[in-house]
């Protein structure tokens, strides 16, 4: 017996994403991400953090003009390159903390559904799941001039009759995902 397309599509769907509860004959339209930006914004941020901890170490280490050192005893400067070295560490651990929860954070557009996985921390994660035919409005909304120069948004869906509205923001211009979930729903709508 020959497989169909759909029955095809479904079975690659639930081997590349075995995490999702996929429907008989739903498979994976669409998987959006969040843009790059905001991996960029979080390292730039630990970057920082990191070069305001060495400069504060540097001017509590050596008073520039005397070049004598702040600590006397041996066992303070020790006690505090351990805090230094902690603190370090604990950046570095936001910073990859930060990187894993951008990557946690997707959006998949099945032909039936719309399965959005957040992540807003380490222990912290919730999916939404709405039916494709109960999207009345898909859009994308760029506010401020940052958003505006660095090409990204959130995509905006708001449903029929409980007027609930499900964001999905650090989207890059997603002006091709916006005519495929557009397209889907009409043609889903369309079947009903």
């Amino acid at each position: 017996m020959k497989k169909t397309l759909e029955e095809l599509r479904h079975a690659r769907s639930k081997k590349d994403f075995p995490f999702l509860s996929l429907e008989k004959e739903e498979y994976v339209e669409l998987v959006i991400t969040r843009s790059k930006i905001s991996l960029i914004f979080i390292w730039f941020f630990t970057i920082v953090a990191i070069l305001v901890l060495t400069l504060c170490a540097i001017l509590l280490y050596q008073d520039f003009s005397t070049r004598a050192t702040l600590f006397p005893s041996k066992s303070t400067t020790q006690f505090f390159s351990l805090l230094l070295f902690v603190l370090y560490a604990l950046i570095i651990l936001i910073g990859f903390v930060g990187t894993k929860i951008h990557f946690g954070n997707k959006l998949f557009i099945t032909n039936k559904r719309a399965i959005q996985i957040s992540v807003s921390g380490l222990f912290s994660h919730s999916t939404n799941i709405v039916e494709l035919s109960r999207i009345e409005d898909v859009s994308f909304k760029q506010s401020g001039i940052i958003q505006t120069f660095f090409h990204y948004g959130t995509i905006r869906m708001s449903t029929v009759g409980d007027e609930t509205t499900y964001t999905f923001p650090f989207v890059d211009t997603p002006t091709d995902e916006l005519d495929t979930i557009s397209h889907l729903i009409h043609v889903l709508k369309k079947k009903n």
